[in-house]
């Protein structure tokens, strides 16, 4: 028998260790991954904050949506209130992402003369403005709406 062949003592009790460990991790993961999958079940309308750059007089925003709910949006509009680091208004705004094939992600650019992107904090989505399609009930985008954000910009809604 080759030395790599052999098992230590330690070894030889590691496997009586995995059968309890896989009952308890039975018993304790099924409600964790019904939480997990709730969360992100079922249609969507989500909206993540991808990239801020500073461009020539102000901030550009760079958001990727992906649409999954039942069927196309027309029309998107949200309202947003960007927030100064500070905490403070800096403008109350509407970002209109136009028409959200279903199943197609997008990506739409919005400038904000002004402020540079170091200047401002949070971004709040403070309701939908606009949502229509074919199809699309009203309540579906509100109800749908996923918030994110890859920045050190936070997205609320």
């Amino acid at each position: 028998m080759r030395n790599d062949d052999r098992q230590t003592t330690k070894d030889r009790r590691f496997p009586s260790v995995v059968p309890a460990f896989l009952t308890a991790l039975a018993v304790i993961a099924p409600p964790a991954l019904a939480q997990n999958t709730q969360a992100g079940a079922g249609p969507q309308l989500s909206v993540e904050l991808n990239t801020v750059r500073d461009i020539e007089g102000g901030c550009r925003m760079m958001f990727m949506a992906r649409n999954t709910l039942a069927a196309d949006i027309e029309t998107l509009v949200l309202e947003a209130v960007l927030f100064t680091r500070e905490g403070g208004v800096e403008r109350l705004t509407l970002l209109d992402f136009q028409d959200l094939p279903r199943g197609r992600p997008r990506v739409r650019q919005f400038d904000f003369q002004g402020p540079t992107c170091k200047s401002l904090g949070q971004i709040l989505i403070n309701g939908i403005h606009a949502c229509t399609g074919v199809g699309t009930e009203s309540t579906a985008c509100t109800e749908g709406l996923r918030l994110d954000s890859r920045t050190d910009h936070e997205v609320l809604g």
